[in-house]
């Protein structure tokens, strides 16, 4: 698949998502919208990919909306008074529906572990759009701004489920409210950002993590661990965590189960055959 706006490399099973437009900071379009949803989805079936790395090209990461476009300028239909009725399948409202959300939703689906290597700015849709992502490190030299009230509209990219499971309330509040744009040390202070790094060893850093990932568990674990840690965590009871949980023991236990088991007796590096295109245990989907 061709792409304008971003570079889909994969590289030894770590794939690496550049955003690409560098000339405008990186800042989002509803190409780079589609672009985006597009790679996660391809990503989340390629038995090649283990891991991704979602980095800008440049000094940005991503500055935003791009508001130098005509008309309006997040893509959306004005002679229409949509209700949430008709927003109960987002799919049939596509001038309704944010961009945003459409990535950040297809990061939310996806099997593989999302890492973000947050290099310079990242404000607007580029702070909200890491939220969704797994694990967060950043450039000493990043800024990151959740600005929505500034300039007059509400936050997108589902950001109000994500934040305030990563950071709590208080601090989602407190930055959205404001809308201050703040550093590296402050977005990990509050929660946000795993690990600031100096800007010439960021992607080293995040390779190393991607790294560790993709050469130490099981494809199929990975995809499970990731969606059992973000629909579990947001359910009513424990229990209906400790359903998944049982399936998921019991299916993992018949295959890669009995391979980690037998590495782990005979010390040495276990080889995991199973594929998220065609070993996801029966069960999966649950939600």
């Amino acid at each position: 698949m061709e792409y304008n706006t971003i570079k889909y490399t994969v590289d030894n099973g770590i794939l690496t998502l550049l955003l690409n437009r560098p000339d405008n900071m990186n800042a989002f379009t509803i190409e780079m919208s589609d672009e985006l949803a597009a790679a996660f989805t391809r990503a989340s079936e390629d038995d090649d990919v283990r891991v991704i790395v979602v980095t800008g090209a440049g000094r940005a990461f991503c500055a935003g909306m791009d508001l130098s476009t005509s008309g309006n300028v997040f893509g959306l239909h004005e002679n229409s008074e949509p209700t949430i009725e008709q927003m109960q399948d987002p799919d049939s409202m596509p001038g309704v529906r944010d961009s945003g959300g459409k990535v950040t939703l297809a990061i939310y689906e996806c099997k593989k572990p999302v890492i973000a290597a947050v290099n310079g700015a990242a404000v607007g849709i580029g702070a909200t759009m890491i939220c969704a992502m797994d694990i967060r490190l950043a450039s000493e030299k990043a800024r990151i701004g959740f600005v929505f009230g500034k300039i007059g509209i509400a936050p997108e990219a589902c950001s109000t489920w994500f934040l305030p499971r990563i950071v709590g309330m208080q601090q989602s509040l407190k930055w959205m409210l404001s809308g201050e744009i703040f550093d590296a040390q402050e977005a990990q202070a509050g929660g946000l950002i795993y690990e600031v790094c100096e800007a010439e060893s960021l992607l080293t850093n995040a390779y190393k993590m991607a790294r560790q990932i993709a050469d130490n568990t099981a494809p199929v674990s990975s995809a499970l661990i990731r969606q059992m840690m973000y629909r579990n965590s947001a359910a009513a009871h424990p229990v209906e965590a400790h359903k998944v949980e049982s399936l998921a023991v019991f299916y993992t236990s018949r295959g890669d189960g009995k391979e980690g088991v037998a590495a782990f007796l005979d010390k040495r590096a276990a080889n995991f055959e199973s594929k998220v295109s065609s070993d996801m245990p029966s069960f999966y989907p649950w939600w």
